[in-house]
């Protein structure tokens, strides 16, 4: 007999065999979180609550296997879900799973999945300095409070970058409230941070209860990055604010006047979906007007990624949603969070840098970044020995990537050591260095970082240099008979050129999904980051760095997301009746793709001109942002009607629809068709055939006004737009275009594009791109 799939019916009086209870024990199926999304309309009326159906539901499909062991569902059910989202999360084994599946009223069963986090001067390099900030927050909008919720590792609410002074009382549409637990109290909420909360139990229903000695069961953060992304979206101006000296100046939030409400979805372990999905059903319900996710996992079809259909939840109750595209780059077609009702953001550069340099004993100069700042400077005057212990095979050597254990006294100390990135994270290199004896390290890009350069707060004198400059620090290191070399810190500098510049690290289009959607939407500053850090953590983020620090310097997409979010902000506090569509809207037709060179903007990967696939529409320019002079407009059943074109089953759309009555009316002939503000057409089955897609847009500027069109010309297609001119005459007025698009050539790689209305004194822009798939 197999046990493992027997259903046992034992009376209760009877004795069962300790060998029996041992071959039950030994292959009982392992529960797992599942996340479970029911159809709220179809409550029998035998239930006055959703969570007492919920638990009967999950009753009726369990496998309990001894009739006196009742099986208590409510145990069970981890989450109830009910603002943006209708459900619950609960622990079922793979055969529980697949009955829910098939269960009354159940529209979704989605696994738990874990997402990763994707880890001051920037105010002023988008334009924002404290004169526009302050006009937008001015006395005749204090009705209009915005609340930017930061789903996180939590905060730290001593930093000054959550100061309360100046602000207004708590607004009365605020629902939420300021969770305590060890280390936080209601005292470490205010004006600034009107609420913080706590979601673990997806986390301890997979990874066992939260070891409390080393970490906090509150929202306070202790590992940085919460406090960090709070901060680049709301945090309060801070005078003097600097790391180790670095990037000093005055460091403010994008919306300084907004305030912050932490949710803390991520642990040691990771974050989980099922309190990812509890916390934005609680921010909608507690009345966030943005949400702020640095957070990412792969790139799973809408109706199973739990974090599009909540964030179509909160799409539905007017939340604006930022999401941080990922950093997976360069690789192509590397993008998370794909949905187009969330704002995907993408990394780039400012115009600031600190320079360090490599000195070798040829006399060639190399240049490079650091943040190092400490009592192991080397003198610029004095040659060390360098070693790069890698070989010329094209398998790396675990010595040249300098892991942990790799490295031998007898090989580095008293040395400069040469590090290739990857497989470690860059500071832990130093740290190998630093313990083998080594006295400084020179750490090179290959080809996956190209050159790009990000800064780190090293333990031992480092200087983190291109791919080329590594090439050639290796090559002399291996050629010259005794190789020295020095390393030296600039500082900080401004008014580097170019910029901005995509990042390399950023994730990519085009959108595996749909193609039809362009991804990423906009970039937005995401390298080397000044803003507020936890005190319980190193700046370096090792265990072994004692130093603490009030501010701290990052990279990543994590860091572009609450940019975007925080002037999300502001726009909202400049027209709280805008969709969080509107709002994606202004972001995008006003961002630019230029540099401060007047050049188009650089893929940093590359050196090349970057694409809409790097850059999505371009870098924001939350200026111009405000007054857009027109908006794409998307509402929910627009949002439906492009999942209707995504071929899915009804159970699916279902997902989204929450309501059995909704059917598809087909108003779209492709996913094109979605009134978006980036227009992507793809040539698929007929490459030779034209293809029309439309628009609306919505007047948000003067009543009176005309708009002229202009469009790139393509190599592969004849592009029109009737009306080319557009004739407004009220506010609010909605005029339709549409776009037709006729191949002459078919063409192997994508084009790219624009498509502009102008009234002379705003510029609309939409990027446009041309796909030629090849015949099936």
């Amino acid at each position: 007999m197999d046990f493992c799939k027997a259903r046992w019916k034992v009376p209760a009086l009877c004795l069962v065999t300790v060998l029996l209870q041992a071959s039950l024990s030994a292959c009982a199926p392992t529960p797992k979180t599942y996340i479970v999304q029911m159809a709220a309309s179809e409550m029998p009326s035998s239930f006055d609550f959703y969570h007492e159906w919920y638990a009967s539901t999950v009753k009726s499909v369990s496998s309990s296997q001894l009739e006196d062991e009742e099986d208590d569902a409510s145990t069970r059910i981890i989450y109830n879900y009910e603002t943006a989202f209708h459900g619950f999360a609960a622990q079922l084994d793979e055969e529980e799973a697949e009955l829910m599946a098939e269960a009354d009223g159940v529209l979704a069963v989605i696994p738990e999945t874990v997402l990763q986090l994707h880890t001051t001067r920037s105010p002023d390099f988008l334009g924002i300095g404290p004169e526009v900030s302050n006009r937008i927050w001015s006395d005749s909008l204090a009705d209009h409070d915005v609340v930017v919720g930061v789903l996180d590792t939590g905060i730290w609410p001593e930093s000054p970058s959550f100061s309360d002074k100046g602000l207004g009382p708590v607004p009365a549409k605020w629902k939420g409230l300021c969770q305590t637990g060890r280390g936080f109290t209601t005292a470490n909420c205010n004006r600034k941070i009107v609420g913080a909360r706590i979601f673990y139990n997806g986390y301890e229903a997979s990874s066992g209860p939260i070891n409390e000695t080393t970490e906090l069961k509150s929202p306070r953060d202790q590992d940085g990055h919460g406090t960090h992304t709070a901060a680049t979206a709301a945090g309060s101006p801070v005078q003097d604010a600097n790391l180790f000296g670095y990037a000093g100046g005055v460091a403010r939030g994008m919306a300084p006047r907004a305030r912050v409400a932490a949710y803390k979805v991520c642990w040691a372990g990771g974050c989980f979906s099922s309190d990812i999905l509890a916390a934005v059903d609680r921010a909608v319900s507690d009345g966030v007007d943005v949400l702020s996710i640095s957070l990412g996992g792969g790139a799973s079809r809408y109706y199973l990624d739990s974090l599009s259909i909540a964030s179509f939840g909160a799409m539905q109750m007017g939340v604006f949603v930022a999401c941080s595209a990922g950093n997976a780059g360069p690789d192509p077609i590397s993008l998370t969070n794909l949905s187009p009702w969330i704002t995907t953001v993408g990394a780039s550069t400012m115009d600031r840098d600190f320079p360090a340099t490599v000195t070798l004993g040829n006399g060639a100069n190399i240049t490079g970044v650091s943040l190092y700042k400490g009592l192991r400077n080397l003198s610029p005057q004095e040659q060390y020995p360098v070693v790069y212990l890698g070989g010329n095979s094209s398998m790396p050597d675990p010595r040249s990537l300098c892991l942990e254990g790799t490295l031998q006294p007898h090989d580095v100390s008293g040395k400069i050591v040469i590090c290739d990135r990857g497989i470690s994270p860059r500071v832990q290199k130093g740290q190998v260095v630093k313990e083998a004896g080594g006295i400084g390290m020179i750490l090179a890009n290959t080809a996956a970082n190209g050159e790009e350069l990000v800064a780190d707060s090293h333990l031992l004198p480092a200087v983190a240099v291109g791919e080329a400059e590594g090439i050639a620090a290796k090559s002399y290191s291996k050629s010259a008979p005794k190789p020295t070399a020095t390393l030296s810190f600039g500082g900080t500098k401004l008014g580097i050129r170019p910029s901005p510049v995509v990042a390399a690290f950023s994730s990519r289009g085009p959108n595996i999904l749909t193609l039809e959607i362009l991804k990423p939407d906009v970039v937005a500053p995401g390298v080397n980051i000044l803003a507020a850090w936890s005190g319980d953590a190193s700046p370096s983020s090792l265990s072994s760095d004692s130093r603490r620090v009030g501010f701290n310097i990052l990279s990543g997409t994590s860091m572009s997301c609450p940019h975007v979010a925080g002037v999300a902000a502001l726009i909202k506090a400049s027209h709280p009746d805008w969709s969080p569509a509107q709002i994606k809207s202004a972001l995008m037709t006003t961002a630019y793709v230029h540099d401060n060179t007047y050049r188009p903007m650089k893929d940093a990967a590359t050196g090349k001109a970057s694409t809409p696939f790097e850059h999505g529409a371009g870098h924001i320019h939350p200026v111009r942002a405000l007054t857009p002079g027109l908006v794409y407009d998307i509402g929910q059943a627009d949002y439906l009607e492009f999942l209707c074109t995504q071929h899915m089953t009804p159970m699916q759309l279902r997902t989204f629809t929450k309501n059995s009555n909704m059917t598809c009316r087909h108003t779209f002939s492709s996913a094109s068709d979605l009134n978006y503000p980036a227009i992507s057409v793809v040539f698929a089955d007929q490459p030779s055939k034209a293809l029309t897609v439309r628009r609306t847009v919505t007047n948000v500027g003067p009543p009176s006004s005309t708009y002229h069109v202009k469009v790139t010309k393509f190599k592969g297609a004849d592009v029109v737009v009737e009306p080319n001119t557009l004739h407004f005459v009220s506010t609010n007025q909605k005029l339709s275009y549409k776009v037709t698009v006729t191949t002459k050539a078919a063409q192997k790689a994508p084009e790219f594009g624009a498509l502009s209305w102008s009234d002379g004194v705003h510029i609309v822009r939409s990027p446009v791109v041309l796909t030629w798939l090849p015949p099936q």
